[in-house]
């Protein structure tokens, strides 16, 4: 995570471009105004209304338990001061959701994975429905593809060997020891740095990208090769932490997780491009989600799926509200967010159609692209296949993850769908225009068997643009 710390006027030095070292001097030089609160109006603050009374106390409904782990104490100068308020914060705003909350702070490596060992113990023993969130705030950065955690103390300009062997392994350590349940959900945020701000703006590697077991959403504060600012003072949040908690307080009861992760995203993206000052929207965050769940569990403790139905203030409300859920194809997702949130915008669910619209608007961009061989007809399929059924829903609302698993489905004749070559290449194609490296690259790999080189080499490229680094056991090399 980099740091933003003392002033200086090259902040907006021309020469910044040409020389990322000076351009990162002049990040160092921001003044505490870049923590990102309240700098810019959030397209979410103008939608429904909420407060504390939405918010049921801990113990109600479902089980939910989080492990908040912030790591300040780096070696000079990569110690991160906001990293114990980012905690802090966070905790409060889980408590008022119902979470039992537990703190881990400048835990060395060892001591770290004790502590998530436990946790992911505690988790798994829990009731198939509980809601589980991991968050993570300080160092972390990819190494030979790998996701790597830095445990406090450890330097983020060891060599490579070191950082291997000594840091945490996102995927190993933290994805694959938590429990993974359809009927249940897991949550993973990383609010760590990608790479050194120089390294970052010469378009270096980042956190690779990844997919989300089943049940589980993984959300990192921004994309792959970007940094994730971190300003230099104790009073303040990153940017990422500052919009979490503050939707997390905002939004009404009935939004899902999944939902409000993406008004974070949202936020997080129109405070940073919105700020005043012009080194801050250079490195502007784009939050990166990856989701493959089934239920919809919401903020209110025990509305899980449609255990409890949302309130509406009438029955055109409710009938725009159904009309809305029911559409599969994304140019009239659009129309009907826009519609409901025209007559209704302080909704308990205007966020979601918000989500709904600029979703659905980045799916519609999608299906106009040359390269994407997907017609209408891909998003009606027969009514009795109920896992595409609900994987269509989300693609429409601009779901990379659920059109990749689409795309498989085709390929490999799952869950009642019918292998289908054409269909597979248009879901993947679509996938990988909304932004899923890992889909883009098994294109590659796919047009390379069927000796379609140009093609391989167009959606390899585009993968790694993404921010997809193929491990090394995987058949990466060009033939």
């Amino acid at each position: 995570m980099s740091r933003i710390t003392d002033p200086s006027p090259a902040a907006h030095s021309p020469a910044a471009e040409e020389d990322p070292d000076g351009l990162r001097r002049s990040l160092l030089g921001l003044p505490l105004a870049l923590a990102g609160t309240a700098l810019a109006p959030s397209a979410f603050a103008q939608y429904g209304s909420s407060s504390r009374a939405d918010a049921a106390p801990p113990g109600g409904g479902t089980q939910r338990l989080a492990l908040l782990v912030g790591n300040r104490v780096y070696p000079a100068p990569h110690d991160l001061p906001p990293v114990h308020k980012n905690v802090r914060d966070l905790a409060e705003a889980l408590t008022q959701r119902g979470f039992k909350v537990t703190t881990a702070v400048d835990q060395e490596p060892a001591a770290l994975k004790k502590i998530i060992d436990s946790f992911a113990r505690e988790a798994v023993a829990s009731p198939p429905d509980t809601t589980v969130l991991f968050y993570f705030t300080g160092h972390g950065m990819q190494v030979d593809a790998e996701n790597l955690l830095l445990g406090a103390g450890l330097n983020p300009a060891a060599n490579e060997s070191t950082l291997v062997t000594s840091s945490l392994h996102f995927r190993r350590d933290v994805v694959d020891i938590l429990p993974v349940r359809s009927q249940g959900l897991t949550i993973t945020v990383i609010d760590a740095c990608r790479t050194s701000l120089r390294a970052a703006l010469k378009s270096s590697d980042g956190l690779n990208q990844v997919e989300a077991p089943l049940g589980c959403l993984i959300t990192f504060s921004t994309g792959a090769g970007k940094p994730a600012i971190s300003p230099s003072v104790e009073t303040a949040n990153t940017f990422y932490t500052a919009s979490l908690v503050k939707v997390m307080e905002k939004a009404t009861g009935e939004t899902t997780f999944s939902d409000l992760f993406r008004l974070v995203k949202l936020d997080v993206q129109q405070t940073m491009l919105n700020h005043p000052i012009a080194a801050i929207r250079q490195v502007a965050q784009f939050p990166f989600i990856a989701e493959n769940t089934r239920v919809r569990v919401r903020l209110t403790p025990g509305a899980t799926g449609e255990s409890q139905l949302p309130r509406f203030d009438n029955q055109d409300e409710s009938t725009a509200w159904r009309e809305l859920e029911e559409c599969q194809w994304p140019a009239d997702v659009v129309k009907l967010a826009s519609a409901y949130l025209q007559r209704w915008p302080k909704s308990r669910l205007a966020g979601s159609a918000e989500v709904a619209r600029e979703g659905a608007s980045d799916a519609a961009k999608a299906m106009q692209r040359n390269d994407v061989r997907l017609f209408k007809s891909a998003f009606a399929p027969k009514p009795d296949l109920p896992t595409l059924q609900a994987e269509l829903r989300k693609a429409a609302r601009g779901d990379k993850d659920a059109a990749a698993r689409i795309a498989r489905m085709y390929r490999q004749g799952q869950d009642g769908v019918n292998n289908d070559i054409n269909r597979y290449e248009g879901w993947a194609q679509f996938a990988a225009a909304l932004g899923n490296g890992i889909a883009s690259y098994e294109l590659a790999v796919y047009y390379r068997g069927a000796d379609q080189p140009q093609l391989a080499a167009q959606y390899e490229t585009r993968a790694r643009e993404l921010g997809y680094t193929p491990p090394p056991t995987l058949d990466h090399v060009r033939k």
